[in-house]
């Protein structure tokens, strides 16, 4: 049985609950999550230590050895990438296949910087949305894309990425500028990919499903709303990475992802107005 340790800022979060299960579930008991590690204990929730008995895994005192200790590597804090370059600091320089969950940095510098990390160390390494793996839009036509309108729930700084990932996995790490178009209530964002291509993005509120209505140069057009179990794909997909040692995401649609979001912050300041990207 192949481990896997846990990194996280703190454990008592969603993915950190749900993983473990959905792990051993996609791999036939062939991979468990023994061993985790968290930064701070979670304020009005479980502390560390509660979360790991709750789990059944076991909590170390430091990163080093969830890292010395496990097969593979899973570096959390889904709600606070800025502390992921810390946390995933010795992860990156391990060799060890390392996942990095959404979303990956806080701005486009810090991105560069642990891809270089862990390239140099030849350490296996991606991050990703679970919605690029959505069925329905693994079943959109990449080629031909000409503009994209998408749809979903939640706020900008941490759902934003849901939105971004199958926007740039459609058409391209290579966007030119952002124009922030929303209100305080319901953020937008358009993205201009050149060449007269664009996306939009609206955060429309809870009970928003993920949607995206796709328009090709021909002409033709779809919409694809998600009702696949997008979770769970991705979770297969994590373990092809674990497996293969091959990461899954080009880093380049990743840094593409995460310039997009910073940038979007800053164009939140100026609406209506253009801001290029680097």
């Amino acid at each position: 049985m192949k481990k896997i340790g846990f990194i996280d800022y703190y454990l008592d979060e969603f993915h950190a609950d749900k993983y473990p299960a959905w792990i051993e579930q996609a791999t036939g008991g062939a991979m468990h999550v023994a061993y985790a590690y968290g930064l701070v204990d979670k304020k009005d929730g479980l502390s560390n230590e509660a979360w790991c008995a709750k789990q059944g895994i076991q909590l170390l005192d430091t990163i080093e050895e969830v890292v010395e200790r496990s097969d593979y590597l899973v570096v959390l804090s889904p709600d606070h990438p800025e502390f992921h370059e810390e946390l995933a600091s010795i992860p990156l320089r391990s060799g060890k296949p390392t996942y990095v969950d959404k979303t990956f940095a806080p701005d486009r510098e810090t991105a560069i910087r642990m891809f270089e990390w862990a390239e140099k160390h030849g350490t296996p390494m991606y991050s990703s949305s679970a919605l690029r793996f959505a069925k329905e839009y693994g079943e959109l036509e990449r080629e031909g894309v000409n503009t994209i309108e998408s749809w979903g729930a939640g706020q900008y700084d941490t759902y934003a990425i849901h939105q971004i990932e199958p926007i740039v996995q459609l058409m391209g790490p290579k966007p030119q500028k952002v124009m922030y178009t929303g209100t305080s209530k319901t953020p937008a964002l358009l993205i201009d990919f050149g060449e007269g291509k664009q996306a939009s993005i609206h955060h429309l509120g809870q009970g928003c499903p993920f949607t995206l209505g796709v328009a090709y140069e021909n002409g033709s057009s779809k919409i694809k709303r998600v009702e696949s179990d997008f979770f769970f794909a991705f979770i297969q997909n994590m373990v092809k990475f674990f497996e293969s040692g091959k990461p899954i995401v080009d880093s380049k649609e990743t840094i593409a992802i995460i310039t997009i979001i910073e940038y979007g912050r800053e164009a939140a300041k100026h609406p209506f107005k253009w801001i290029e990207l680097s």
